[in-house]
Parts: C-alpha cells; sequence; structure tokens
C-alpha cells in the first residue's frame, strides 16, 4: 500500500540510535527514502539495509564544519537534488555536570553538535526548499530548551539557542512553502542518559519511566505528514 511520504526523501542526523534511528524507521515506514547520517559507521549501514526503499548511510561528525559541507554534497549526489524533502536535525551532545565543573571543550562540544551542527543543515538545504517552493525542516529540541535544570548549562544553553534557531526559521520561511516544526520531549530513554549517575540526581526520573524513542518519532511523522497548508510549529512531549 501506498505511504503518505512514498516519493519523498528524507535526512536523518544521529540516525544511529535511539531517536534518529526510531525517526528513520517510522519515515521509512511511511515510505520516504531515507538517508542516515552519523558519527559511528559501524551500524548505520545495516540499518541503512534494514529500512530499505533505497535508504543509504552517511558517516559524518556534525560537530566538524567542514565534513558536514562534504556531506551535504554527498547527499546531494545520493538523494538526486538540491535539497530533501525533510530534514530531521537530531544529532545531540549530553553532558551533566555543574558549570564550575564543564570544562569549556565540552561547552564547545556540545554547542557544536547541539546548535551549529543544525545550522550548517539548515544553511545548506533551505536555498533548495525554497527554489521548490517545498520542504520541511523538523528540529528535535528537548524540554531542557524552555526548562533550567541543575548540571545542564552546556545542553541548556544549546537547546535554548537551537529553540531560537527554529522560531526564526519559522518567521523567516512563512510563505516559503517551507514548514518547521520543534519537537521538544523530555526525558527519553537512549544511551546519551548511560553516562548520567540518574540515582545521585534528586528529583531525576528513572528509565523506565522515560518517554520511549518511538513516541518522538510519532510525533514527527504526525508533523510531517499534515496537508500542505498545515505547519505544527511545536509539540510538546512529556512522560506520565
Amino acid at each position: 500500500m501506498a505511504g503518505p511520504l512514498d516519493g519523498r526523501t528524507a535526512v536523518v542526523t544521529g540516525a544511529s540510535r535511539g531517536i534518529g534511528l526510531a525517526c528513520a524507521s517510522a519515515l521509512a515506514g511511511a515510505g520516504a527514502r531515507v538517508a542516515l547520517v552519523a558519527r559511528s559507521s559501524a551500524d548505520l549501514a545495516a540499518h541503512a539495509r534494514e529500512l530499505g526503499r533505497g535508504a543509504v548511510a552517511l558517516t559524518c561528525d556534525v560537530a566538524d564544519a567542514h565534513a558536514v559541507q562534504a556531506a551535504l554534497a554527498e547527499l546531494r549526489r545520493l538523494l538526486g537534488a538540491d535539497a530533501p524533502d525533510l530534514l530531521v536535525n537530531n544529532a545531540g551532545h549530553f553532558a551533566v555536570a555543574p558549570l564550575e565543573s564543564t570544562s569549556p571543550e565540552t561547552f564547545a562540544r556540545t554547542l557544536g553538535v547541539n546548535l551549529a551542527a543544525p545550522f550548517l543543515f539548515v544553511h545548506g538545504v533551505v536555498p533548495g526548499m525554497k527554489a521548490r517552493g517545498s520542504g520541511h525542516l523538523v528540529t528535535i529540541g528537548s524540554v531542557a530548551d524552555h526548562v533550567a535544570f541543575a548540571g545542564n548549562a552546556a545542553y541548556a544553553a544549546s537547546k535554548y539557542g537551537l529553540r531560537g534557531l527554529h522560531e526564526v526559521l519559522r518567521v523567516e520561511l512563512r510563505g516559503t512553502g517551507v514548514r518547521t516544526t520543534l519537537v521538544s520531549p523530555g526525558p527519553v530513554d537512549t544511551d546519551l542518559w548511560s553516562p548520567a549517575n540518574l540515582a545521585a540526581r534528586p528529583g531525576a526520573p528513572a528509565r523506565e519511566r522515560m518517554l520511549d524513542s518511538r513516541a518522538v518519532a510519532d510525533a514527527v511523522l504526525y508533523a510531517v505528514t499534515q496537508p500542505p497548508d498545515v505547519n505544527v510549529d511545536e509539540l510538546r512531549l512529556s512522560y506520565r
């Protein structure tokens, strides 16, 4: 049976695991041809084969601006278009530490992955989307893009900034045919939590209470399958 995204192309960053892989799977299941982008190449090609529908894998460290530019050029070649129909900026870096224990290197890395990289990908695809008169930019935010938590200096700075980038894009792209959506989930049970000592964080939820990655993917799929004249500006997800 035909899917709602048949004939569409999608790029998902951070697609080797967690939210990114769930989004890639949901989009492919709806008929899209997906390009999976991630730093780790070990399982990326296998994931692309499992998704089928011509899915492709592209290894890229999104914190490296030169690598992103090369990846964008390769994506144009692989997808046969100046821009994909859908871009899901999901790749993320997460480190929990008090501000005085956060090294400048960690702060820079977090902003590089969580904020600069989405800008670079958007910067690379928006001209093609505008020229075509269609496209959808999906930004994976966080509860930390509107709520402050102790130990989140680097992460909050990146996610608040990412929400600001989304808001500017929403204003600038209105009327162009290019849609923009921010999906801001609460805690999601992914490997990003593995290095964190949740037991030592007062009020931190147990991982079994966190959202499943597929809930975020379902929200993304909902946004991108709305009629062309409907823009889902923002979705916030929380666990019960």
